[in-house]
């Protein structure tokens, strides 16, 4: 309750002065208004959960407040406060979207029982969003699955950075590696756990939009700026927001990424008033920062805040002991959605799987055992069940060509991609299905490794 902020815009000011005695009294935290200008700037400043707005105010009207509230946030609860003649304009407050009124005068047990429903209410919503994510937690679809000893480091290193739910983190591995599973993890066994959960790939959004996604912009900040928009820092409030590809994004709002990170504060796009916030962020990336930092294409100082704890997802092929246990829980998932009876794989499938070198990881690992659950009608996984990638003339393919002995982990992919292309006749689309990564991963790929 101690977290719960209800802003009262009310010109009388011993009116004022004894709403906000009683509700400081019941543990909240209070801010005042003597007109609906005055309030107006503080809700938007303020991320307010309650409104207790007099319907008598000097210059702008309470009613014209309710519009102007209602379009910043369509969420918000407004408990009109009106005479006793003024029930039209109350019913009519009512159409304009407030929660509920209160007749003057009114006895401040009956203002006590109005808020206390208001904000049931309000967390009913919060509570109802929580279940849903403990539910999502307790059968998700995936997990981090694996014994191996990497895996079990970053299953410690979660539960640890867990119990800090301000500090910053940069999540770093190769495409598929369960980057977004593991800020799930992180968040839903933090103290922020019923609280929102905002995810963006920087990558998918293009430059000049991403900045309005994130931090929101006023009505007429822009050509097609209609109506004020609340960004996704604003609406991950109290929880965390996950910023995944953030390599992706460009110099020049990185340091509005950093500016939020220190100072918990961040102004809408046409905005000149400061926002407050509390937001834990996650950062991920398949690239190499560190590189990008050397290179000046990232912010060093962007850098190390976001690494305050980093954790790095090992590649599927650098845990080759989890493969078949991965493997065996894929088979028993699509067994149970597919109506199959699958119960095993021939030892050539097996070695199959062992040998490939997982350029997508374990999500590519489950789109194959799906593939192959689809196309088997007994119940053994057989060779003639996986993709093409898996077999060359029924051998296992390598990316290491024995003949190279010791090969770094660039050549080694680089030479993946080329076998790869090689299958398909150089269709980028269907090598980078194969691959499991986007034509643009591809694309870099290709121009990174000087591949013609």
């Amino acid at each position: 309750m101690d977290n719960t902020k209800i802003l009262i815009i009310e010109d009388n000011e011993d009116m004022a002065f004894t709403l906000s005695k009683v509700l400081k009294k019941e543990k909240y935290k209070v801010f005042t208004a003597s007109t609906g200008e005055e309030g107006i700037s503080i809700f938007q400043k303020e991320l307010i959960d309650l409104v207790l707005l007099d319907r008598k105010l000097p210059k702008m009207g309470g009613i014209d407040v309710l519009v102007k509230m209602k379009e910043i946030n369509p969420d918000i609860l407004v408990i009109m406060m009106t005479a006793l003649a003024d029930i039209k304009p109350a019913i009519a407050a009512m159409k304009e979207g407030a929660y509920d009124y209160l007749m003057k005068p009114f006895e401040l047990d009956e203002l006590k029982m109005v808020v206390t429903k208001a904000l049931e209410t309000h967390n009913l919503k919060r509570e109802v969003a929580r279940l849903r994510r403990e539910h999502e937690i307790r059968y998700p679809n995936d997990v981090i699955y694996g014994e191996s000893p990497k895996i079990r480091e970053v299953r410690d290193l979660i539960r640890i950075i867990a119990e800090t739910p301000k500090t910053s983190v940069l999540i770093q591995g190769e495409s598929g590696t369960g980057k977004e599973l593991v800020a799930n993890a992180i968040h839903y066994l933090s103290r922020r756990a019923n609280q929102p959960f905002i995810k963006i790939n920087c990558s998918a959004i293009p430059d000049n939009l991403l900045e309005s996604e994130l931090f929101g912009h006023e009505k007429g900040a822009f050509t097609d700026a209609k109506v004020m928009k609340k960004g996704l820092f604003e609406m991950a409030n109290g929880g965390t927001i996950f910023l995944d590809e953030i390599s992706s994004m460009k110099l020049g709002l990185q340091p509005k990424i950093l500016r939020v990170i220190e100072s918990h504060m961040f102004k809408r796009v046409g905005g000149v008033s400061d926002i407050k916030i509390d937001v834990r962020v996650i950062a991920a990336t398949n690239t190499d920062l560190a590189a990008l930092v050397s290179k000046k294409d990232f912010r060093d100082d962007l850098y190390y805040r976001l690494k305050v704890m980093e954790i790095m997802l090992p590649p599927l092929r650098e845990r080759r002991e989890d493969i078949q246990l991965l493997t065996k829980l894929f088979i028993q998932e699509y067994n149970k959605e597919f109506n199959r009876n699958i119960q095993k794989m021939d030892s050539k499938t097996e070695e199959l799987l062992m040998a490939y070198p997982w350029p997508g990881n374990v999500r590519e690992l489950k789109n194959v055992v799906e593939r192959a659950i689809i196309l088997c009608n007994s119940d053994t996984l057989l060779p003639e069940h996986l993709p093409l990638e898996l077999k060359k003339d029924g051998e296992p393919i390598t990316s290491v060509p024995t003949s190279l002995g010791k090969i770094s982990l660039q050549k080694m992919e680089k030479h993946h991609i080329v076998e790869v292309l090689k299958l398909v006749n150089g269709n980028k689309s269907q090598a980078a299905r194969i691959l499991d990564i986007s034509r643009s991963t591809l694309r870099e790929k290709l121009k990174s490794y000087q591949i013609d």
